[in-house]
């Protein structure tokens, strides 16, 4: 965990004093909506279909027991009892009333948590690896860098009113888990072949209306020189990038338009004006934002202990094991991941009794200490394996222990049409429906690893571009129509998926799902050969004549 000190407070409180003001002249009427647009945006806050929606920042996704309490008292307080953890480790609250939101942010500031950058065209919530810290094989804990980026661009004047949202995406493992190639920068934290730490950039990934996959810009930026490097880049796309056109104002439409050697060069000549000035970083600033992380004082314990033996005896606990349960730096510990997906239920939701056990439970078993993935699923990255057997039937008693992590009823969806005024289509019926449909756990094991990503609309707030199956809601003539997409991911070998033919209505998606499923067993060479890479081999076609062949 990373402790704040008395500055990230006072700008927290002060910002909240601030919006208090703004909001008491909204509801008397001396500003008009228009007028309190940009000031409800600079402190995450949206006017929905049904209400004002209010996001919340949880940078790099690491949470305190104390902060998820405070989460969950929003909930309980000011909403209708839920939560709705999102693709960028964040949460949204659909129902608070607007004379309410100045105490309910006063009441997160009280724990350091806040709404500034979760939206507006400036750098939002630098997300990372959720398993960062705690994952064997990583180079060091990326948090430490999303921190100094998150120090950086914390109220960054120069960056408040870019051509549009800018978003980082940070990890330092080999299997990447914070889909940095579909972000405006990703950072990928590797080492040279002389030893030294560094940063591959990646420059222009996203998704939306215009998916690209990020190109890399520089193999190696060293530690000293990433603030300027990563500055150098905004400085060129706030110049350059277009004002004129929402559709194109997006860094990876730059990036696409002038090309990567020539946007390199753009941004090489403007870091050697810079790079050895104020943003140059002293190896004291470093260990200085490094000892602020506190990390738990594990003990020796076994990695195979008795009561963890005796449990896999259980088929219940063993099949919740196999899929939730992820490898520890630490001998005897383990990295453990709470479904958000129940059958049946919308995704990426908590409520807040869910969230105040989760809390207990984190305080209880993993140092107090909670994770939240982009993937809408939360993770507790300190538990002792001695201890797994009673963390699952406590965790399994509120609901979060259903076994489908990775498998194909762990569905990423966005609000859709039953909040989000931008959305097309429905998004979470489609994936409550399918969770019914897959809900046979010998099923969804004899299919595997299938990540299915669902948006309500082009701005692919489910990141359906980059599902294994992407399901992407049109409207057609005032009906629900949805678009069908296959071969997508957004791990370190990110790819965007291939459409499989015309839209089909509402009431056909789940058998239209199901069928490409179904082809897949068919067509697969053994059944480890995952669903994605036997898209990759066999291209849309065998899918796309059997989705079509009876339609």
């Amino acid at each position: 965990m990373y402790a704040y000190d008395e500055l990230d407070r006072t700008i927290v409180n002060e910002r909240v004093s601030e919006f208090r003001d703004q909001v008491a002249r909204r509801l008397s009427g001396e500003l008009t909506e228009d007028e309190f647009k940009s000031l409800r945006l600079m402190n995450g806050v949206y006017l929905q279909l049904h209400a004002y929606m209010l996001r919340i920042a949880i940078p790099y996704g690491t949470l305190s027991s104390k902060q998820m309490r405070a989460l969950a008292h929003v909930a309980r307080k000011y909403d209708r009892g839920y939560g709705h953890f999102t693709t960028r480790q964040n949460i949204q609250y659909n129902w608070i009333k607007l004379a309410e939101l100045p105490d309910a942010l006063s009441d997160l500031a009280e724990v350091g948590i806040h709404g500034m950058q979760t939206s507006g065209n400036c750098i939002r919530n630098v997300t990372a690896d959720q398993w960062a810290g705690v994952a064997p094989g990583e180079v060091e804990d990326p948090r430490i860098w999303a921190e100094i980026l998150r120090q950086y661009s914390t109220l960054h004047p120069e960056f408040s009113f870019l051509p549009r949202k800018f978003k980082f995406a940070i990890t330092a493992s080999e299997h990447d888990r914070a889909a940095i190639k579909v972000h405006d920068i990703g950072l990928r934290i590797h080492k040279n072949a002389q030893g030294e730490t560094g940063f591959e950039v990646l420059v222009g990934g996203g998704l939306g209306r215009t998916p690209f996959i990020g190109k890399t810009i520089n193999e190696f930026v060293g530690q000293r020189d990433i603030l300027s490097y990563v500055e150098a880049i905004l400085r060129v796309y706030n110049q350059y990038g277009r004002r004129d056109n929402i559709y194109k104002a997006r860094i990876k439409i730059l990036v696409h338009e002038l090309g990567i050697e020539k946007f390199k060069q753009e941004v090489e000549e403007e870091w050697a004006q810079m790079r050895d000035g104020a943003l140059a970083l002293q190896d004291a600033e470093i260990e200085d934002i490094r000892s602020r992380f506190f990390y738990p004082k594990y003990d020796n314990l076994s990695d195979t202990p008795d009561e963890l033996k005796k449990a896999l005896q259980n088929p219940n606990f063993e099949a919740w094991y196999k899929n939730s349960i992820a490898p520890h730096k630490q001998p005897g510990y383990a990295i453990v991941t709470l479904s958000l997906k129940p059958v049946g239920g919308p995704p990426g939701d908590a409520t807040a009794e869910q969230m105040d056990e989760i809390a207990d439970l984190a305080e209880k078993y993993s140092f107090g200490e909670i994770r939240v993935g982009h993937e809408q699923n939360l993770a507790l990255p300190h538990v002792a394996k001695r201890d797994l057997p009673a963390l699952w039937r406590a965790l399994d008693k509120i609901g979060v222990a259903t076994p489908n992590v990775n498998l194909v009823s762990d569905i990423i969806a966005c609000p859709g049409l039953d909040y989000c005024s931008l959305a097309n289509a429905r998004s979470i019926p489609i994936a409550q429906e399918l969770t019914r449909r897959f809900a046979n756990p010998d099923t969804a094991n004899l299919i595997g690893r299938l990540h299915i990503n669902i948006s309500g609309c082009i701005n692919a707030c489910g990141h359906h571009h980059v599902g294994h199956i992407g399901i992407l809601g049109v409207e057609k003539n005032g009906e629900e129509f949805y678009q069908i997409t296959i071969g997508g991911r957004a791990d370190e070998n990110a790819a965007l998926g291939h459409l499989v033919g015309p839209a089909v209505p509402y009431d056909q998606v789940a058998d239209v799902i199901e069928d490409i499923v179904e082809a897949y067993l068919a067509l697969r060479q053994r059944p480890q050969e995952l669903f994605v890479d036997a898209v990759k081999r066999l291209g849309v076609e065998p899918f796309k004549e059997r989705v079509y062949a009876t339609r």
